[in-house]
């Protein structure tokens, strides 16, 4: 790593997790120290990998508040001095409402983030703090605000309508959608690998994590989404419910007096994968207990149900598919999901091949597939980084040598 170019921060908070990444902003994007914090609770464990020093894992285990997060890490990042080559600081923010590109972090920005923190209490008000932290901390670097809305404002009208009164509709509740750092990643990972369908095909991206949601994208822009007004929504995940029939809300209350705030964290916090199962949220965990616990079994079916009928939705709203992409942790390192969601939908012109799967090869489908089934790891850093040497003036191309 050229010592003598500037650096990008990256700061990518998620409900449990905070993921940071220093990037050398020189003729490409070069991954520096990198890392995260997981848990929340008093006892989190920062996990990192420096090459500058040749540490490939390391790990350091302190205790703090959980409100602390933000300043434990701060203080960490200045003793490590990566304040020193520091352009900027870039953060993902979940819910950007109708924002379509990077932004420079304001008050009147945080003021409309703050004003909005109710869409996503998940994520939000977490988000917020953080930026905050950083801000009172580091007042003379600029923070750059990267929306992982952005990428879905190409949704035409009718994707992102809701069959509400059209009154809501001016106070912005709609469907936005999300995970839009991942997919614009994946569509210039297409685009450098030569798959035609990137430019002028038909392409759907399944960012398969801990939250899961599938894009549309026709010609390089996004037609539809599976999550919409909220990150609960669309296809069930780790702990979110995915799409449920309204009528449960009204249901709940008036049987078990469950109120809002409860009702939003049963559907965030308790339901999808660690609702069925009753035991985990983690597909590894699922995967390994399925053939003597059915609830585990029936968790994953439902999980690979749900999913499978997206993949046939949006082929029909695309009128037919050229590629379909895996990306996430369940997308990249689960064959057995992979193959489960692919089964049944040869009439779409999908074909796995059986040994790429299992190996987890960059493209698994099969010779004679109509329809390019790969795999790509998602990298949401770095697209966060290049978002933020443009919004600094930073030149760079979109590589990387680590």
């Amino acid at each position: 790593m050229n010592t003598d170019d500037p650096t990008v921060l990256t700061i990518n908070s998620g409900s449990s997790t905070i993921k940071f990444a220093l990037f050398r902003v020189g003729q490409i994007l070069e991954r520096g120290l990198h890392g995260q914090i997981d848990g929340t609770d008093a006892n989190a464990r920062l996990v990192f990998t420096d090459p500058a020093r040749n540490l490939v894992r390391s790990q350091c285990e302190w205790a703090f508040e959980p409100e602390r997060t933000a300043t434990a890490l701060l203080d960490w990042l200045e003793a490590q001095h990566v304040f020193d080559s520091a352009r900027g600081v870039c953060h993902r923010v979940v819910h950007g409402m109708r924002h379509t590109d990077p932004q420079l972090v304001t008050p009147a920005l945080l003021a409309e983030l703050r004003s909005i923190a109710a869409i996503d209490p998940v994520h939000m008000p977490r988000a917020i703090g953080i930026i905050e932290a950083f801000v009172d901390r580091r007042p003379e670097l600029p923070q750059i605000a990267c929306f992982d809305t952005a990428f879905h404002r190409s949704m035409p009208g009718v994707a992102r309508m809701l069959p509400i009164p059209r009154r809501y509709q001016a106070l912005g509740v709609e469907r936005y959608g999300f995970h839009g750092l991942s997919y614009a990643y994946l569509m210039d990972t297409l685009r450098e690998l030569g798959d035609p369908a990137a430019a002028n095909g038909r392409v759907i991206l399944a960012h398969l994590g801990n939250g899961a949601s599938m894009a549309a994208v026709h010609a390089g822009r996004s037609i539809d989404t599976s999550m919409g007004f909220t990150t609960a929504s669309g296809f069930p995940m780790g702990t979110r419910s995915g799409d449920l029939d309204p009528g449960i809300v009204t249901y709940l209350a008036r049987t078990e007096q469950m109120s809002p705030a409860e009702f939003e964290h049963m559907v965030n916090h308790e339901s999808g994968l660690l609702g069925i199962s009753e035991t985990s949220a983690d597909m590894r965990d699922l995967l390994a207990r399925e053939s003597t616990d059915t609830r585990a079994s029936e968790s994953i079916e439902l999980f690979c149900y749900q999913a499978k009928k997206w993949i046939g939705a949006f082929t029909a709203a695309l009128g037919g598919l050229d590629t379909l992409v895996f990306a996430g942790g369940i997308g990249e390192h689960a064959p057995e999901v992979r193959r489960r969601m692919c089964r049944g939908l040869e009439f779409l012109g999908l074909e796995l091949d059986g040994h790429r799967n299992a190996a987890n090869e960059s493209v698994i489908s099969s010779d004679a597939s109509r329809v390019t089934i790969r795999v790509i790891p998602t990298d949401e850093e770095r697209m966060m980084a290049a978002g933020a040497a443009r919004v600094l003036d930073v030149q760079h191309e979109l590589g990387d040598t680590s």
